[in-house]
């Protein structure tokens, strides 16, 4: 079954207040559909209490609704038990509690693998464990914008304990497979943790059949509400892991010599939770399911393939990802013009010289924004990965289950009224 973007819209308030918007930032956040509102609204106007510490009706209520969101979470992505979901705020905290428990064990001399195509957020929090003498290794991105297989194999030592990996690039769209690299990782007794912020709102993901350790993602990048992010984590993992913070929630027992910890999940959830963005999120599940994942993934590769057929009428375009449509979601990174390099740009800066052969991709995202198509310019969040490819910045475009060929045209279009302003 084909979406049907045109019908999909109309249930998005934000495209019923700003009809002429064309949305093209997914890859940092999606915008949300009349349910996931009313599911919130819904949750402050009759059951807003806090959870598990209730004995009344509503906080009752509002437990079963925090607790069932949970389930739905579980069933989404495949984990089988919702006791292995874990609530957090987004990606990034997902992996700074990895990093936070998992990695305060690690010892000196051990070793972290990466790849090159990695977010800040699956890199810094790494960082933190090198001033306890822990070495990070970054697997090599090919020349063709894919993970390099047999460089994460030949990094992959007898002291590398965690490997930590994107399952989509949000740069290049490269798409990895997980299911591969799990499978390196566990025949070397190493931890597999992948960050699938980019996939779980695009493509059917299964933790079962990926067999990774540990699996974190967002709520607001697939239609759900800001301030909610899921880690999962295989049942014997988190229960010998510490806490990530302490609290109210996460305890069993506590007196004032000592204190015990609860069981998972909720022994990494202090405090007061996020109980109605686990219901937001919740909803945007369903209203995903609705759709189905399967439909999701074919509309944005019609979305892609049509937006590399009209790439192709650009001279002066590069774009960044695998050409093989196949190894690829829905990101479209370029830039009008030479590539800006880092070199390029030091160099014009020192000798106070424009450089005229390039459109700088802030400049291209503020010309879009004149017609009213909102992407995304800088280094995503990828500084590494920016500097592997030579350049300082690229504009991305990265549609989503609400966006249609006839806006990607006006996209391409403008592409095309940039570049030519440029040759002015």
């Amino acid at each position: 079954m084909s979406l049907i973007p045109e019908k999909i819209r109309k249930d998005f308030p934000i495209f019923r207040n700003n009809p002429d918007l064309i949305y093209l930032d997914n890859a940092a956040t999606t915008q949300k559909p009349d349910s996931v509102v009313r599911s919130i609204v819904n949750y402050y106007e009759n059951f807003y209490s806090n959870v598990h510490r209730g004995v009344y009706r509503i906080s009752e209520e509002a437990t079963s609704m925090y607790e069932s969101a949970r389930k739905n979470v579980s069933d989404f992505i495949g984990s089988g038990d919702p006791s292995n979901i874990v609530y957090t705020r987004n990606t990034t905290e997902s992996i700074n509690l990895l990093s936070y428990t998992i990695g305060r064990k690690l010892k000196k001399g051990d070793r972290i693998l990466l790849t090159e195509m990695e977010h800040h957020s699956n890199i810094i929090p790494w960082y933190f464990l090198k001033e306890a003498g822990i070495k990070i290794d970054f697997a090599k991105v090919k020349e063709d914008f894919t993970l390099d297989y047999e460089d994460f194999a030949s990094k992959l030592s007898p002291e590398t304990k965690i490997a930590s990996f994107t399952h989509v690039s949000n740069v290049l769209g490269t798409i990895n497979d997980v299911r591969e690299l799990t499978s390196m990782c566990h025949e070397n007794s190493t931890i597999a943790v992948v960050d699938a912020a980019q996939s779980v709102p695009h493509m059917k993901v299964d933790v079962g059949k990926i067999d990774c350790d540990f699996l974190a993602f967002s709520g607001h990048k697939m239609l759900g509400p800001s301030g909610i992010g899921v880690l999962y984590g295989k049942e014997d993992l988190l229960t010998e892991m510490r806490p990530f913070l302490g609290g109210g929630e996460m305890i069993r027992e506590v007196d004032y010599t000592n204190a015990t910890w609860n069981d998972i999940p909720w022994k990494f959830e202090a405090g007061t939770q996020n109980v109605e963005g686990a219901i937001g999120l919740s909803s945007a599940m369903d209203y995903l399911k609705s759709l189905g994942m399967e439909n999701v993934m074919d509309h944005e590769r019609r979305l892609i393939k049509h937006l590399f057929a009209r790439a192709n009428e650009i001279d002066n375009l590069i774009s960044f990802g695998p050409l093989d449509l196949e190894k690829r979601a829905a990101v479209f990174s370029f830039n009008i013009g030479d590539v800006i390099s880092y070199s390029l740009v030091e160099a014009a800066i020192k000798k106070n010289i424009k450089i005229s052969n390039s459109i700088h991709p802030h400049d291209v995202a503020a010309f879009m924004d004149h017609k009213n198509i909102a992407v995304r310019s800088g280094h995503h969040c990828a500084m590494p990965l920016m500097g592997h490819l030579g350049v300082a910045a690229t504009a991305r475009a990265s549609p989503y289950i609400y966006n249609t060929i006839s806006e990607l045209d006006l996209f391409m279009d403008s592409i095309r009224d940039c570049s030519m302003e440029m040759k002015r």
